[in-house]
């Protein structure tokens, strides 16, 4: 079974929280094994390219920027 490596990338704001429990909702839903971690770390989450914050990593690839997704939307994204 794939671990998948997940990232939140943000500086703890709201809605950076409101991702990464998306994402762990996600995670449960799908029933599979995955690490979490959030970055909040600015000059780290800007050698990423991300200028625009909460972002979502999954398996070191930027899957999204700027915007919160559902557990509905981050699922077919743990599914590839």
């Amino acid at each position: 079974m794939t671990t998948f490596k997940i990232e939140v990338l943000g500086s703890g704001c709201k809605k950076c929280q409101q991702l990464e429990a998306n994402a762990k909702t996600a995670i449960a839903t799908l029933g599979i094994e995955a690490e979490i971690s959030h970055i909040t770390d600015v000059v780290e989450i800007a050698k990423r390219g991300v200028m625009s914050t909460p972002a979502l990593v999954v398996n070191n690839k930027v899957v999204s920027k700027g915007q919160v997704l559902s557990p509905e939307q981050i699922q077919p994204l743990l599914r590839e």
